[in-house]
């Protein structure tokens, strides 16, 4: 979709692209082509900095707080072609999660020491909200914070934890209030952990793509100072749904999802059939391409009026759940027809053909992180909360059901 921006917005775009194509290293964008969540730590910090130093790290943050003091239109413009110039995908717990939350809710002493690590890179963040029996229905989680005089002592477990053996802080949900007459939520706290406390124990989880980037954070008797814990305590469930609405409104991935609909369509116009045709020539496959590049127009259409709806100052609530819908089923839709495209090339998706140096890889190039790609992105309908949760949501908090 060609949607009609001003002349001064054409020339943020124009800014924007010169500045990927002179400061975006190339061997960046290839690993990031081949396999977007296991972009090396140290390339993915470089290109961090590179960005701070530009002043680009933080388009939605406040400007008094480190922000571009951008307009809702150049953000949007910013999101489209970092996505269109297969930039590293950063990591979201610190810039897009609890960054806002601590400028938000957060102490004084709290934003003088987190504040500017998280926007320089020197200082990287995961997330501890899941747990074993507490994913969707995450108020049901166990993980104890008791109050210890200046101290809470941490016990329990949290479970699918991005990029936390890399991360060196985390903020987890705890339960400070087990209180049976209560809500569930009513006794829950948002707490800052410094991974590198005595008793946290990281553990792996090799995913189905062969890849490790999920884990395990155990907590045994750990101590966290209570100057730690954002606002009032039994109150990080107020917290929680602030991070969880950031977390839903950039997860559409329009530009993402157009990147990887051209990547089909080159895929069908070179592969051959079985009969020898181009499966570009199989008119059921150009039909399966164009319902979902429909869905993708009909998305964009709607992420765009929610762009003007925030341009005229209104708060964007449970409509973002929309957007992490329909932007997941359609990223994962679009991948199980790449794999379809590439047939048998697709088979050898090990680890090692990933490298920038692997020579040993068979077939066409572009078949490379194919599958893996595919199927890391199953969870994509789970993580961020459940599409089911979001369909939820929408009933009560939109539709009134």
């Amino acid at each position: 979709m060609d949607a009609a921006f001003n002349p001064a917005d054409e020339a943020f775009r124009d800014e924007v692209r010169a500045f990927f194509k002179a400061k975006l290293p190339e061997h960046f964008k290839r690993q990031a082509q081949l396999a977007p969540s296991y972009v090396k730590k140290e390339d993915t910090r470089a290109w961090h900095r590179a960005l701070y130093e530009q002043g680009w790290i933080a388009p939605r943050w406040p400007v008094e707080y480190g922000g571009t003091g951008w307009t809702p239109t150049q953000k949007h413009i910013y999101e489209e072609e970092y996505q269109r110039a297969y930039a590293p995908r950063l990591s979201s717990f610190g810039i897009g999660l609890v960054g806002p939350v601590i400028f938000t809710f957060g102490t004084p002493e709290q934003k003088a020491q987190h504040l500017k690590p998280i926007l320089s890179g020197e200082i990287t963040w995961c997330q501890g909200y899941s747990e074993p029996g507490a994913g969707s229905d995450l108020a049901s989680l166990k993980t104890r914070a008791v109050r210890d005089g200046d101290d809470y002592v941490v016990n329990g477990q949290k479970i699918w934890t991005s990029h936390a053996h890399h991360a060196d802080w985390i903020f987890a949900l705890v339960r400070t209030d087990s209180d049976p007459a209560k809500k569930r939520q009513e006794g829950i706290s948002f707490l800052l952990i410094d991974m590198k406390t005595p008793g946290v124990d990281v553990r792996p989880i090799i995913s189905i793509d062969g890849g490790h980037y999920l884990n395990e954070v155990f907590f045994t008797d750990v101590r966290v100072p209570v100057a730690n814990r954002i606002g009032e305590e039994n109150k990080g469930w107020t917290y929680a749904k602030f991070l969880l609405g950031n977390e839903r409104t950039g997860i559409a991935g329009v530009g993402k999802s157009r990147r990887k609909i051209e990547k089909i369509v080159g895929v069908a116009r070179a592969e051959r059939s079985d009969d020898g045709g181009a499966l570009w020539d199989d008119p059921a496959f150009r039909a399966r391409l164009m319902e979902y590049a429909t869905k993708l127009t009909a998305l964009e259409n709607t992420n765009l009026r929610m762009l003007g709806r925030e341009a005229a100052g209104k708060k964007i609530g449970a409509e973002a759940s929309m957007l992490k819908i329909a932007g997941t089923e359609i990223e994962q839709g679009l991948n199980e027809l790449l794999v379809f495209a590439l047939g048998n090339y697709v088979q050898p998706y090990e680890r090692e053909s990933l490298r920038l140096d692997a020579n040993e890889f068979v077939g066409p190039d572009h078949g490379r992180g194919a599958m893996t790609e595919h199927l890391l992105r199953r969870a994509a309908s789970i993580y961020g909360g459940t599409n089911e949760v979001q369909r939820d949501i929408i009933a009560k908090r939109v539709l009134g059901l």
